[in-house]
């Protein structure tokens, strides 16, 4: 077993392995609960799916409290540790994993672009005159389990760039995702309780600085910085993520403080805190005539294509055209076929497309439409990408 502190680039290894197993596994709990959503909803007491997740929950004592929701509760607060994993992972890429190097990053930012731009630009150009334009981040996003968890399921044939590559464009994917969420669904700012989350920040910056080494300093200030967040109206899972940037990921005293962050918490994350969210958002009654109607629905048709065509198109031709104008290469192993599958994957847009399509619109029945437009988008896309990475592999065998 590889030591931490006197073997830190073979310990970095093991993490990223774990990581992947990790992704594939909770990808398979989240398709569960996302199943049990679904079912929950349309079974013969479906009424008590809403009436469950409506419930209030109050939290604190007295005016020091917050009520909420336990569908809010979930979105607000867990969905916070989701996105500080989140930010755990993209510390870890850009410090001493894939995304370190500049001539290595190259290529999965400018696919990642294409993969973003494009279906944002068809979701808006189909929505276009409409209030339903507010949903134009929905298809942007790629869910690394799902993705990765498909991926695993097509064997061991599939070159270990392929997966390097998937998870570096969806490494990406989430940092746009999360600067859209901040830049552009935030509304009514409050700056006294946006001060007190960048305290909190400073706070931990300094505690940093002077060599706090206790997690559990850490954590009161960082629920400070939650609720500062959540008070100011920004959305408050960005605390989360830019505690997860700032944790240190080099070692410190001889301790891997982001490689035992994450080791810990991301069990959690993607085995509870992902498919609670799936099982709290995921459940839309489902009949022919909703389906129907749904299917005719610009966000349902600009949800759809932007997910399958859009990132399809977007990644695969920006990989191209970075490749031909020398900006990047892609991994030993990968050829244009396992490209085109990479790309048809990252159409798989479940959880960071749920969670925005809920930050998109208020009116219950258009967020049932663009959920059903996820789901429709991110199968086709799935079985799309499964295609033609298998026929890519039988042409070499």
């Amino acid at each position: 077993m590889a030591n931490p502190i006197t073997d830190p680039d073979t310990s970095w290894k093991d993490a990223g392995s774990d990581f992947i197993r990790s992704e594939v596994a909770g990808g398979a709990v989240l398709l569960v609960a996302t199943i049990a959503a679904i079912l929950w909803a349309n079974a013969p007491f479906g009424e008590t799916y809403i009436s469950f997740w409506q419930s209030e929950l109050s939290i604190g004592v007295g005016d020091f409290s917050i009520s909420d929701d336990l569908q809010h509760w979930v979105n607000d607060a867990l969905m916070a540790i989701f996105f500080f994993v989140v930010g755990l992972e993209i510390k870890r890429e850009l410090v001493v994993g894939e995304l370190n190097d500049r001539s290595k990053a190259a290529l999965p930012i400018i696919a990642a672009l294409g993969g973003v731009i494009l279906p944002a630009l068809i979701f808006t150009a189909i929505n276009l005159g409409s209030s339903t334009i507010d949903g134009w981040a929905i298809p942007m996003a790629t869910d690394i389990a799902f993705a990765v968890a498909v991926l695993a399921l097509l064997g061991n044939r599939i070159p270990s760039g392929v997966r390097l590559l998937l998870l570096s464009i969806a490494i990406v994917d989430d940092v746009i995702a999360i600067t859209v969420i901040a830049l552009f669904y935030t509304s009514d700012i409050s700056l006294a309780w946006l001060a007190l989350g960048a305290v909190g920040l400073l706070v931990v910056a300094l505690m940093q600085r002077f060599g706090v080494s206790r997690i559990a300093p850490y954590v009161a200030v960082g629920v400070v910085v939650w609720l500062g967040f959540f008070e100011s109206g920004v959305h408050a899972t960005i605390a989360g993520v830019l505690l997860g940037l700032m944790t240190p990921a080099r070692p410190i005293d001889g301790r891997h403080v982001l490689e035992k962050l994450e080791h810990g918490l991301h069990p959690y994350s993607s085995f509870v805190i992902v498919p609670l969210f799936a099982l709290a958002n995921a459940g839309i009654v489902l009949s022919v005539p909703i389906i129907k109607e749904a299917s005719t629905s610009s966000v349902f048709i600009g949800i759809g294509l932007g997910l399958v065509v859009g990132k399809t198109l977007g990644i695969s031709l920006a990989t191209f055209a970075a490749e031909k104008l020398g900006l990047g290469k892609s991994p030993e192993g990968v050829e244009p076929g396992h490209v085109w599958g990479i790309a048809a994957l990252g159409g798989i847009g479940f959880t960071v497309s749920l969670f925005i399509s809920q930050l998109a619109y208020s009116a219950p029945d258009v967020v049932e439409v663009a959920k059903i437009g996820i789901f429709a988008g991110s199968i086709f896309s799935a079985i799309l990408g499964s295609v033609i990475l298998l026929r890519r592999t039988r042409k070499r065998d």
